[in-house]
C-alpha cells in the first residue's frame, strides 16, 4: 500500500513535466505566420493530403494553445490570443474585403473548417460554462429582458469608465481609437449575415438598424466614416484591421462570437439578444469616451463618432428591445431563453473587454511616459 502511494502521482508529474516543456518550446507567432501562409496556399487541401508536415508546428501549437485556454483553470492569455486570432483570421473570410481576390482561395477549405470547428468546440464550452444556463431557462424571459435593459441603459460608472472619463491622456485617447478601429471600421458587418430569409417585422427592424450602421447607403453617413475621421484627424491609419496587433484576445473573443451567431441560425435567438444589449449598452459607454474627449479639448472631428452612436443607438435599443426581442419571446416561448443567455453572454464577454481594453490604454501611457 505504501508503495501504491508513492507511485501514484508519478503520472501527473511526467504530465506536467510534458507540458510545461511543450509551453517552452510553443512559438506562436511562428506557427501563426505558418498558418498565415497555410490560407494563401493554392489548393490547401490538396497539398496538405501531399505534404502533411505543412502545418505540423501549427497543429502542436493549436493543440497546446486549445488545452492551456480552455482546460487549465483561468487560462493562459498568450494562449487565449493565439486562438482567438487564428479564429478571427477563418472568420473574416465570410466578409468581403475589397481586396486581393487571390485571398479567398482557401474560402471553402474543409481544413479551415475543421480548425475553426476545433477551436470553437473548446471555447464555446468554455464560454457556456461561465453561464447559470439552467437558471435562465426557468426566467420569465419578457420581464428579464425589460428589467436587464431598464438596468443597463444607464449603469452606474465603474471604476474603468471613471478612469476613461476623468485620467485618460491623450495618448491614452489615441490608443483606445486605434483598438475600437478594429470594429468601428467594420461596424454591422455580421449583422447583415442574419438578414436573409422569411419577410416579417422582426426582419424588417434588423434591416433598419443595418441601414443606419451604413448610413442609410450613403457613404458619407456611413458609421466607419465617422470613426476613420476621427483617426484622421491624429493622423492615424484609417485601414481596416490597421492596428490588429494591438487588439486585446477578449476584443477578438467578442468578434469571433458574434461570428459564431450570425453563422448559426440555430442561434439566431442567442444573437439577437445579444445585439439588444450591445445596442442598448452602447450609448453609456460612448458618453465616457465623449466625455474624456471633451476634457481633453479634442475638435469635433476628433469625437463625432460618439455623438452619432450615443443618439442612434438610444434609438436602436428601443427598436432592438420592443420590436425584436419581445416579438421574438413571444414567438419562440419554448426556445425564448436563449435571448437571455444572448443578451448576458454578450454583457459577460463585453465588461471582460473592456477591463482588457483599459488595461492596454494604461500599459500604452505607462510606454509613452517612459519614452518621455
Amino acid at each position: 500500500m505504501h508503495s501504491n502511494l508513492v507511485m501514484s502521482p508519478l503520472p501527473e508529474v511526467e504530465t506536467n513535466s510534458k507540458q510545461i516543456k511543450e509551453k517552452i518550446d510553443i512559438n506562436y507567432e511562428r506557427a501563426e505566420q505558418q498558418f498565415i501562409e497555410l490560407l494563401a496556399t493554392e489548393n490547401l487541401d490538396k497539398q496538405l493530403d501531399a505534404e502533411p508536415a505543412l502545418n505540423s508546428e501549427f497543429e502542436h501549437a493549436l493543440s497546446v494553445a486549445i488545452r492551456d485556454a480552455y482546460e487549465n483553470g483561468a487560462g493562459d492569455d498568450a494562449a487565449h490570443r493565439f486562438v482567438q486570432r487564428i479564429l478571427y483570421r477563418i472568420n473574416r473570410l465570410n466578409l468581403f474585403w475589397y481586396d486581393d481576390l487571390r485571398h479567398y482561395v482557401n474560402e471553402r477549405s474543409p481544413y479551415l473548417y475543421k480548425v475553426r470547428d476545433q477551436i470553437e468546440t473548446a471555447w464555446q464550452d468554455w464560454e457556456l460554462a461561465q453561464i447559470d444556463v439552467a437558471a435562465l431557462q426557468q426566467l420569465d424571459v419578457k420581464q428579464a429582458l425589460i428589467d436587464r435593459c431598464a438596468e443597463d441603459l444607464d449603469p452606474p460608472l465603474s471604476a474603468e469608465s471613471r478612469y476613461i472619463r476623468e485620467e485618460m491622456s491623450e495618448a491614452g485617447y489615441r490608443h483606445l481609437l486605434a483598438i475600437g478601429s478594429f470594429d468601428g471600421l467594420v461596424e454591422g458587418s455580421r449583422l447583415s449575415r442574419i438578414l436573409g430569409g422569411a419577410a416579417n417585422p422582426v426582419q424588417c427592424t434588423l434591416v433598419r438598424v443595418l441601414l443606419e450602421e451604413y448610413g442609410n447607403g450613403r457613404f458619407s453617413r456611413k458609421h466607419s466614416t465617422f470613426f476613420a475621421q476621427m483617426l484622421a484627424e491624429f493622423g492615424m491609419n484609417t485601414e481596416p484591421e490597421g492596428y490588429f496587433d494591438l487588439v486585446p484576445w477578449e476584443v477578438l473573443a467578442c468578434a469571433n462570437h458574434n461570428f459564431v451567431l450570425t453563422e448559426c441560425k440555430r442561434h439566431f435567438l442567442r444573437y439577437s439578444g445579444g445585439l439588444t444589449y450591445f445596442e442598448v449598452a452602447g450609448p453609456a459607454a460612448y458618453r465616457n469616451y465623449l466625455a474624456a474627449a471633451q476634457r481633453l479639448g479634442l475638435s469635433d472631428a476628433a469625437m463625432g463618432y460618439w455623438e452619432l452612436h450615443i443618439r442612434e443607438d438610444e434609438r436602436h435599443g428601443r427598436w432592438m428591445l420592443d420590436d425584436v426581442a419581445l416579438p421574438l419571446a413571444q414567438m419562440y416561448p419554448d426556445d425564448a431563453w436563449q435571448l437571455v443567455l444572448g443578451y448576458d453572454q454578450e454583457k459577460l464577454m463585453g465588461d471582460r473587454a473592456a477591463l482588457a481594453v483599459v488595461q492596454s490604454i494604461r500599459e500604452a501611457e505607462q510606454a509613452t511616459l517612459s519614452y518621455s
